[in-house]
């Protein structure tokens, strides 16, 4: 169940940044069609009205396709945290954490006792009940990617105890409500934001944690993020992506036609 997350990590443990794609649409022949192209997906619940049930249809889609699919919840309630977990998800996003308190509370959530405080009852995780027992729990409480997501001044305040929490195998920086949370909404190159960034990645790769930032389809933010030291980059949306190349792809031959008349 957690092959394509093990491979995830391991492109990310030979030095390779990876890239994906954050997926809105409730479509799954979207996750389908990007497969190839996209190291993971990301899959938001917080600012969607992506159903359960088209969230479902997008983890069949990544995992036939060979590609981790990493769910972002609206909140850290457990019912979310469950449901999410017990439909598939290889990995899992709290947004919008505010103290190492609430991470914790998280992350306990998320995996079975002993380590945690997770509620049993995996459907597709098990196959379906064949590869229960022991082995499973075991192996979902070793392999789940659970992510924290840094985007707030107070969770930036507890960073060192944040990356010990047991269990927390990265965290990704949401820059712009991390600069709005800074004073300085929308201003995600300003200095004093990407030392924050570095201060993230560096103390949480220390920590031994993996890094990852979330942003809109822009190549050089991308590219100054592996810069600071990020490992995996959401990089564009789906109607992003379509967006952009479209109007790229039409102006230019507006353009032409243009010059040709």
């Amino acid at each position: 169940m957690f092959h394509h997350i093990h491979k995830f990590r391991s492109k990310m443990d030979s030095g390779r940044v990876c890239i994906g794609t954050g997926i809105t649409f409730s479509d799954p022949a979207v996750t389908e069609a990007l497969a190839d192209s996209a190291d993971f997906f990301w899959v938001d619940l917080e600012h969607n009205p992506t159903s359960l049930e088209s969230m479902l249809a997008h983890l069949i889609a990544a995992r036939a396709g060979g590609v981790p699919a990493i769910v972002r919840i609206p909140s850290n309630d457990v019912g979310w945290i469950k449901r999410v977990l017990d439909s598939g998800a290889e990995g899992i996003i709290l947004p919008q954490a505010k103290s190492a308190a609430e991470i914790r509370e998280f992350v306990s959530a998320c995996h079975y006792p002993p380590d945690g405080t997770r509620g049993f009852g995996p459907r597709r995780p098990t196959n379906y009940g064949r590869a229960g027992g022991r082995a499973y729990l075991d192996l979902a409480n070793e392999e789940l990617f659970v992510v924290a997501q840094i985007e707030t001044v107070s969770a930036l305040n507890e960073l060192d105890e944040i990356v010990a929490i047991k269990g927390l195998r990265s965290v990704v920086v949401g820059p712009y409500d991390l600069s709005g949370s800074m004073g300085m909404l929308g201003e995600v190159h300003h200095p004093a934001v990407r030392e924050a960034i570095r201060k993230i990645a560096a103390t949480a790769r220390a920590a031994g944690l993996y890094v990852g930032i979330g942003m809109g389809a822009d190549r050089q933010h991308a590219l100054e993020a592996a810069e600071l030291g990020v490992q995996w980059i959401q990089c564009g949306n789906d109607y992003n992506l379509m967006i952009r190349a479209a109007d790229d792809l039409y102006a230019s031959i507006r353009q032409s036609l243009a010059q040709r008349g």
